[in-house]
């Protein structure tokens, strides 16, 4: 949600890239907390709910990533995200995608 705060970022950060960053963010996150709910109850939801999480994360940070190229996005005070938080995202989804394909069970 730090793309929607002007002083973080910098007012010039394009609303265009800003919300669906902040939102599409928001979603995953969301999701990724109901998985571990449903994981730690072992829910029959757990799997479908990690599958989904790990598909709406990684086309989130894809889209993200891809938004910010193609408009030349500057995230002033924000620049840590792109630079450490997104590829530590992306090695973590890889590696759970992994762990559902390996063990669908």
């Amino acid at each position: 949600m730090v793309f929607l705060v002007p002083t973080v970022v910098g007012p010039a950060l394009p609303a265009s890239f800003a919300v669906p960053a902040a939102y599409g963010d928001l979603l995953a996150g969301l999701l990724a907390l109901a998985a571990i709910v449903a994981l730690r109850a072992r829910s029959r939801l757990a799997l479908p709910l990690t599958w989904l999480f790990n598909i709406i994360g990684l086309l989130d940070l894809i889209h993200a990533f891809y938004q910010g190229l193609t408009n030349d996005v500057q995230l002033g005070a924000g620049y840590f995200i792109p630079t450490f938080v997104v590829p530590a995202l992306v090695i973590t989804h890889v590696m759970i995608f992994r762990m559902l394909v390996r063990h669908p069970r």
